[in-house]
Formats: C-alpha cells, sequence, structure tokens
C-alpha cells in the first residue's frame, strides 16, 4: 500500500496550497485517532473496514485532487488514478472513502464507518484549526473541547464549517459530538508540529 512519503510526494506535485496540505495532516490524524476510539470500544477490523494504516492514508490523501484543473465531481477520486498512475497501491476501501468524503458531488454516498468519519470529520479540522487561531498564541494545545463547543454554536463563526455533517457522528459513528470532538483535538493535538499549530 502507498506510504505516507509515497502520498506526501504526490500530494505535493499537485496540491501547492501548504493550508491544504495541513488540513489532510490533521485529516490523517483525526482518522486514526478515531479508529483506535471505535477498536477500543470492541469494533472488529471488519467491522471498521479497514486497519489503522487504511484509515490515515484515506485522511491524508482525500484533497490530493483539491486543485485547479480537477472538477468537483472528480475530487476525491482523481488523486486514485494519479497514485495507480504511479503504480502506488491504493485499496477500493480507501478509494471509496475517499471520494465518499466529497459525495454530494461524486454520488459516492458514505456507507461505513471509515467513509462517515472522514465525512463528518472534514468540516471538523477545519473549525478546530479556526479556533486555534483567535486565540492570542495560535496554539492548538491551549484551544479546548468547550471552547470548539462554543464556536460550534455560533453560525457565524467559521461560516464555511458544515456544522450539519459534523453533528452527523451520533448516529453514523456512534459518538456524541462531545466525543467526537473530544478524540478529534486530542489527536490534532499530538501532531501540533506537523500541521503549524
Amino acid at each position: 500500500m502507498i506510504s505516507k512519503e509515497q502520498s506526501l510526494g504526490l500530494i505535493r506535485e499537485h496540491v501547492k496550497n501548504e493550508n491544504i496540505v495541513k488540513h489532510m495532516l490533521a485529516l490523517k490524524a483525526l482518522m486514526e485517532g478515531i479508529y483506535d476510539e471505535l477498536k477500543n470500544r470492541g469494533k472488529s477490523e471488519q467491522g471498521l473496514s479497514g486497519t489503522k494504516e487504511e484509515w490515515g492514508i484515506a485522511g491524508l490523501l482525500h484533497d490530493g485532487d483539491y486543485c485547479e484543473g480537477v472538477p468537483d465531481n472528480m475530487q476525491g477520486i482523481q488523486i486514485t488514478k494519479w497514485a495507480r498512475e504511479k503504480a502506488y497501491e491504493i485499496p477500493e476501501n480507501i478509494a471509496y472513502t475517499m471520494a465518499a468524503h466529497n459525495w454530494h458531488n461524486t454520488g459516492a454516498e458514505p456507507k461505513t464507518l471509515m467513509d462517515w468519519t472522514i465525512f463528518c470529520g472534514d468540516s471538523l479540522t477545519g473549525l478546530i484549526v479556526a479556533t486555534a487561531l483567535v486565540l492570542p498564541n495560535k496554539k492548538i494545545a491551549d484551544v479546548t473541547v468547550e471552547r470548539i463547543l462554543k464556536r460550534f454554536r455560533e453560525p457565524n463563526f467559521a461560516k464555511g464549517t458544515r456544522r450539519d455533517e459534523i453533528a452527523m457522528c451520533q448516529e453514523k459513528i456512534g459518538l456524541s459530538l462531545e466525543e467526537f470532538i473530544t478524540i478529534s483535538l486530542k489527536s490534532m493535538q499530538a501532531v501540533a508540529e506537523e500541521i503549524g499549530l
């Protein structure tokens, strides 16, 4: 399977916006953190429809084709084509999950826990980053779950945040909003240096 290093190399060939690269690293951390939590709660690898590594790679690569020349309906799909052209292995579960993160455009409706986690988590990473950036020192280490929940309830804060999608975590992943935010924040704090926060 494609490695983290190969994934980052592929991403940097196409994505010039460093903030998008940091977003993908953040979503990788979120995906791995949620995987661990669900595994701890007794979900099997089969129930999770993949390994922790596969969940992480899906998060890391999902926006690798978010660039000029890629139409909306191919965003989340083109990255798999580029990877396979280089003979990098992208398992089908990862390919589908990446397409599902943008399912309103790709038509790949989320089905598995991995699909729903990337779909619900995609916008949450942005809300967490925005919450950090309004702090005096702009450090994610100082962000609290309470602060994110407060910002979540303020529709004028980080207006692009798809709050309705994040809130689907309870129904689709089995985690309350507070649990989903707590695990995601902790996971992103663990890679603070990598995501520049």
